[in-house]
């Protein structure tokens, strides 16, 4: 097995201070222009500010920048059935306690957080298992077949984009995720151009790299490409999803670091 060398730490954060999170993403959407599928490509800038405790206010900025290209699909005949750009997605600035923005938007707000690996709460990263394979098992044991998971790859991704995954369960879950059976290890540059040591699933319908930090073993991006052709759809090749995260920790919220 190769290796992955990655060392993983925290920045510490104190009772009112606040995990600030900066993802530039690229992302995929659909739109059917009559009964064509027409694929765009759009450009995203996201900042969060996560406060130590989490029950406490958290804010979330959203914005677009106007940049995108078609993918697939007759552009300018979406355009014409009245494909806008900022239809595709909420923008702005959303602001709820434990992160619950967009319930909040649609008035119904969830009355227990159990927590899960797409929304992983203090109490459920405390109640996992340290062990790698335990932690596989339990990966597996979440992300069963045909009930509309996309598996245990995509179940850890899902939490440690949220970089809420301390830095002792993050050691654990690169390993557990090396025991996968499609998933192997390789280095890569993040859409801003950094190197980043990667885990890579090349399995199913889509090739997806994990890009972690060199410096602190943290949630570095993701770059999700096309690699089994499809009867509607981009081509085999196409990188249809792709982000660089970085994180720190601010006093404010709403203020970027070094304010």
């Amino acid at each position: 097995m190769l290796e992955l060398a990655i060392r993983t730490s925290d920045e510490p954060i104190s009772p009112g201070q606040y995990r600030h999170t900066a993802t530039h993403a690229w992302w995929m959407g659909t739109y059917f222009a009559g009964d064509e599928l027409c694929v765009h490509y759009s450009e995203h800038l996201l900042q969060q500010w996560t406060p130590a405790d989490p029950s406490d206010d958290w804010l979330l900025d959203r914005e677009m920048t106007g940049r995108m290209r078609w993918l697939c699909g007759d552009g300018p005949a979406a355009v014409d059935h009245g494909f806008a750009l900022a239809d595709q997605w909420p923008t702005g600035r959303f602001r709820a306690p434990h992160g619950d923005f967009y319930a909040e938007l649609q008035g119904h707000l969830p009355a227990a957080r159990p927590g899960s690996w797409s929304h992983p709460t203090p109490r459920f990263l405390a109640a996992l298992p340290r062990d790698p394979d335990a932690l596989l098992q339990r990966l597996i044991d979440d992300s069963p077949p045909g009930r509309g998971y996309t598996g245990p790859f995509q179940s850890a991704v899902d939490a440690l984009r949220t970089c809420a995954v301390p830095a002792e369960l993050r050691t654990v879950l690169y390993d557990a995720l090396r025991g996968l059976p499609a998933v192997g290890v390789g280095e890569t540059a993040d859409l801003d151009g950094e190197i980043c040591p990667t885990l890579v699933h090349d399995d199913g319908p889509v090739r997806s790299e994990l890009l972690i930090s060199p410096v602190d073993g943290q949630y570095a991006g993701e770059r999700d490409t096309v690699r089994r052709p499809a009867r509607v759809g981009p081509p085999v090749g196409t990188v249809i999803a792709e982000t660089a995260t970085s994180t720190s920790v601010v006093d404010v919220l709403g203020a970027p670091p070094g304010f």
